[in-house]
């Protein structure tokens, strides 16, 4: 059909948008919840792992019978869409990672190592199995994160240390997760089951974290929606948008979410909006572009 490809390319541009905002939400949710207040955090950073991610388990599920109560079609690809041990441990990697990072990083700074790693490792993936740039892509990753560089650089807050590493390991766990969703045939059965298979290392972070609990009632909510809706929800999304997305446009397009997690920051945290952030996003911008 001659209008095929325009609904298809429109369809891609939703799904990547929502998917994207839903990540900046999570960087603001965690530092709701993380950051230090006079009487202590919401939560504390296992905690918040654990009910996010059980939370997407019960959310996932639910919505997945669902679906499969209301509609029978397609039934050889939801018996064989289970998702991967693999999906499953980066997943908790990123999670777990992303959690404790969010307690001494601030929500942009975070989010900016985040993707900043993801598309470093992505690129590196993508290069190490044979894909070779055009010389406008090659400009337009440069461009890209030379607006991460300049919003990294010192001058505002150097991140710490301890921060700084944690939210590594979860950026390159983040990184192999959307890898792992290339191919998915059905997203929203391989995010239920990523996140299901999750479930075991959960319980062990919650016995090693047992004496160091600290809820409260905001915390609790926060983390219920990062793991539902901003998580559950959001990744299913960004499995649908991957369909549609070379791995280097899935790469760039990820460092969009600092900007939007800095300006959240600005309007739920408090946050500083500053000419270093306004830069970056436009060099960041500019390279999504090429």
């Amino acid at each position: 059909m001659p209008n095929s490809l325009p609904i298809n390319l429109l369809k891609t541009v939703l799904y990547t948008f929502f998917a994207l905002v839903a990540f900046a939400a999570n960087s603001v949710l965690c530092r709701l919840a993380l950051e230090m207040q006079v009487d202590g955090p919401a939560i504390d950073g296992g905690s918040f792992t654990a009910i996010r991610l059980i939370s997407g388990i019960v959310a996932l599920l639910l919505i997945l019978q669902l679906t499969k109560a209301s509609s029978h079609s397609n039934s050889h690809e939801k018996d064989h869409a289970k998702g991967s041990w693999f999906a499953a441990v980066m997943l908790f990697i990123y999670a777990a990672g992303f959690s404790y990072a969010y307690i001494s990083l601030e929500t942009g700074t975070g989010a900016l190592i985040l993707f900043g790693v993801v598309q470093m490792t992505m690129i590196a993936v993508s290069i190490y199995s044979g894909n070779r740039l055009h010389y406008s892509e090659w400009l337009g990753v440069a461009l890209a994160f030379s607006g991460f560089v300049y919003l990294m650089l010192p001058g505002v807050s150097a991140p710490s240390l301890h921060g700084l590493i944690l939210m590594t390991f979860a950026g390159i766990a983040w990184g192999y997760y959307t890898l792992a969703g290339k191919g998915s045939s059905n997203p929203l059965a391989d995010t239920s089951y990523n996140f299901l298979r999750a479930l075991p290392f959960v319980i062990v972070l919650i016995a090693f974290n047992f004496d160091k609990i600290y809820l409260t009632e905001q915390g609790i909510y926060l983390a219920i929606a990062s793991g539902a809706i901003t998580s559950g929800m959001g990744y299913t999304i960004w499995y649908l948008a991957l369909r549609s997305l070379q791995t280097m446009q899935a790469a760039v397009l990820q460092l969009l979410v600092p900007v939007i997690a800095a300006l959240g920051g600005v309007i739920f945290v408090d946050e500083l909006l500053t000419t270093r952030i306004i830069v970056s996003a436009l060099l960041i911008l500019g390279g999504i572009l090429l």
